[in-house]
């Protein structure tokens, strides 16, 4: 895209920011320089930490002040007459933030107040900044709720926000964003949590409602595969400064900086990598689940209001994990890909069928019986803080398992503690730091680390890398082959990132709608899908060399 500094509607420059703590002063952001021009998408991309949000939060005085400092710069806005941002008052910016610029932010649900419903929300910006009345109000927001793709846009908009998918809250939060027509949009890791296919739905809403309407997107993510099918440009942040900027082609084909050559080397791409270890026969399975369901009786909302119907998360489902598998699980949001997992181990437990863990059935003992096979089986968690006891320092958690399984004492717990820490390449001297000093991807070793502990055979991960930035990603997806190759693991790996599955599974099992469509090879089902369904995914993965 060919344009001069008179296209721009964003310019920043020389931008640096700091954050006071008890250490000292800590630079966040430092001497950053860009601009955007309308009906441009620009993308800032870097790892966790690297100063993307707060670079672009600081334009709008999101960022708390203190502890935030903004030392220096600034963030000419031409659509309103070149004002400056970063020296406008709270009162100019607020007036702004939602009229001429707007943003959607990563969690819809923690950003929708849940006591208000959607059409509530919808309407009270146009009220604010557009002075217009409520019935003019309500029929701007129930257009604009079908524009962006929400079904019976009449009847939702008196919907609360727990009422609506992942997928479904992202798009009122995108409608939101442009119901009062803004020039800037920011979309903050907008599709991160979210299933590949509603994620390319979102992605080509984004792009189609930026080139109708000519606004200027700065999107701001960490998956470069996502990046590559939207952005015009890309700047590539990494510890608050951009180390490389230029055209997304330019960029993503000829990478001039090391940083930006590593986060495209560690995108997950093509097939697992040969290792020196084969899964055993099929015909001794560690794992056969036969004709499993699990249904969730729904709960009154009053004492004599009607009983609503039960759902069927797992319907009928059978299949076998081999002794050094690894068995990719695969499927949506609300598949009942989770609720199978912990089916299986007996953390939830199934209504019919039976599971078998190396010949003996599980589905019929009580949690005594359980005991002694729960060091046989582990789980890992999606989220590592959620799961991991934040009063508990890595010793704690670590020497837990070994203690309650009498796999070690107290006198010689030590030792295998730090022996766990270096299994999963954690530093001797963190041992006795508490969850929230360490990384996402720190804290996920802790809890691969409190997984093995017991030295199980079966391993039920779900979703261990969806949070991750690319890097890290890569490391634990090489920590779980070097682990389950070390300790001759089995492992049902449960995710809906399709590219990862494909570069760490041996097989893959496709989930919808509670049931089991289609298994294979995972070389082969990739090549020759026999499902619908299962082409759908696949199509909808985001190349590093595909637009929208």
């Amino acid at each position: 895209m060919s344009k001069t500094k008179e296209d721009n509607i964003l310019s920043v420059t020389d931008l640096s920011i700091c954050f006071k703590t008890r250490n000292g002063l800590t630079k966040a952001v430092k001497s950053v320089d860009f601009e955007i021009a309308r009906g441009e998408t620009l993308a800032i991309v870097g790892e966790s930490g690297s100063g993307k949000s707060v670079t672009c939060y600081s334009l709008l005085g999101l960022i708390p002040q203190p502890p935030g400092v903004i030392e220096s710069g600034s963030a000419l806005f031409t659509a309103d007459g070149g004002r400056d941002l970063l020296s406008s008052d709270k009162a100019t910016l607020r007036s702004l933030l939602g009229d001429k610029i707007a943003v959607i932010f990563q969690d819809p649900m923690t950003c929708l107040n849940p006591y208000l419903t959607i059409g509530e929300q919808l309407i009270e910006p146009l009220c604010q900044h557009k002075n217009q009345s409520r019935p003019q109000a309500r029929k701007r927001a129930i257009e604009l709720l079908k524009e962006v793709g929400i079904k019976d846009a009449e009847t939702r908009f008196g919907s609360y926000p727990h009422e609506f998918s992942g997928g479904m809250r992202q798009r009122v939060m995108i409608a939101m964003a442009l119901i009062t027509e803004p020039e800037l949009l920011i979309a903050d890791e907008p599709t991160t949590a979210l299933d590949v296919t509603i994620q390319a739905q979102i992605l080509k809403l984004l792009d189609t409602l930026k080139k109708q309407r000519n606004i200027a997107l700065i999107f701001i993510s960490h998956d470069l595969s996502v990046v590559a099918s939207i952005a015009d440009r890309v700047a590539v942040m990494r510890a608050g400064e951009i180390v490389e900027s230029g055209g997304t082609q330019q960029i993503f084909q000829q990478p001039q900086h090391p940083y930006t050559q590593q986060l495209l080397a560690s995108v997950p791409s093509g097939p697992k990598p040969a290792q020196g270890f084969q899964p055993g026969p099929a015909d001794q399975p560690l794992l056969r689940v036969e004709h499993l369901k699990t249904v969730f009786q729904g709960s009154r909302a009053g004492l004599f209001a009607p009983r609503p119907p039960a759902t069927i998360a797992v319907n009928d489902v059978s299949f076998e994990l081999r002794h050094r598998e690894i068995l990719g699980l695969v499927g949506e949001s609300g598949s009942g890909k989770s609720t199978l997992g912990r089916s299986v181990i007996q953390l939830i437990k199934p209504t019919a069928g039976s599971v078998h863990l190396d010949g003996q059935e599980l589905t019929q003992l009580g949690p005594k019986q359980l005991k002694p096979l729960r060091q046989r089986m582990q789980m890992i968690f999606q989220d590592p803080y959620a799961s991991l006891n934040p009063r508990m320092t890595v010793f704690d958690t670590l020497a837990e398992p070994l203690l309650y399984h009498r796999i070690a004492k107290r006198k010689n717990v030590s030792a295998q503690v730090l022996a766990l820490m270096d299994d999963v390449g954690l530093a001797h001297a963190d041992i006795r730091k508490y969850p929230h000093e360490f990384s996402g991807g720190q804290r996920q070793r802790i809890a691969i680390g409190r997984a093995i502990a017991t030295k199980p055979e079966l391993i039920i991960a779900d979703e261990p890398v969806s949070a991750l930035d690319v890097t890290i990603q890569a490391q634990i997806l090489d920590l779980i082959l070097a682990l389950v190759e070390r300790h001759n693991l089995s492992m049902l790996f449960i995710s809906h990132d399709l590219s990862v599955v494909r570069s760490i599974a041996d097989r893959v099992l496709v989930m919808h709608h509670g049931k089991l469509i289609e298994s294979g090879a995972t070389e082969a089902l990739w090549a020759a899908p026999s499902e619908a369904y299962t082409r759908s995914l696949l199509a909808a993965v985001p190349q590093l060399n595909q637009p929208i």
